[in-house]
């Protein structure tokens, strides 16, 4: 799948976004090593802690269908451009050591990068491994 039709996928995902408070809407979506596709919007409830953010959806989506791997993961929102936040970029590294991460104002304007140009020197899985 090609990053424009990711990116549309990702804009009518925030159109989904339950934001009544911080009227904040985000689009996320993942395009999964074995060829899956899934999106996610952002969900906020009144407490704040539980907030659920786009990215989160849609890669949680996908590791409950069984999908492992993230290739590419699409992001937009309503700020220009929107990053992920910390926890999100964890998560993202956790399943996606060597994804692809498009940060999109539009379908013609985004940019590219690789999770150690938002996360550097991070924490995974092997780090686990080698202390075992």
């Amino acid at each position: 799948m090609d990053k424009r039709e990711l990116i549309k996928m990702a804009f009518e995902a925030q159109k989904k976004a339950y934001v009544p408070y911080s009227k904040f809407r985000v689009g996320a979506t993942v395009l999964m090593k074995d060829g899956s596709v899934y999106t996610g919007c952002n969900i906020e409830i009144s407490s704040y802690s539980p907030t659920l953010c786009a990215e989160r959806t849609a890669i949680f989506k996908a590791i409950s269908e069984g999908s492992r791997e993230i290739d590419t993961i699409v992001i937009v929102g309503d700020a220009d451009p929107t990053y992920p936040c910390g926890v999100c970029r964890q998560v993202i590294r956790e399943f996606g050591r060597d994804a692809k991460v498009i940060i999109a104002s539009s379908v013609e304007k985004y940019r590219e990068y690789t999770i150690d140009d938002l996360l550097p020197h991070s924490f995974g899985p092997e780090d686990l491994e080698e202390n075992r």
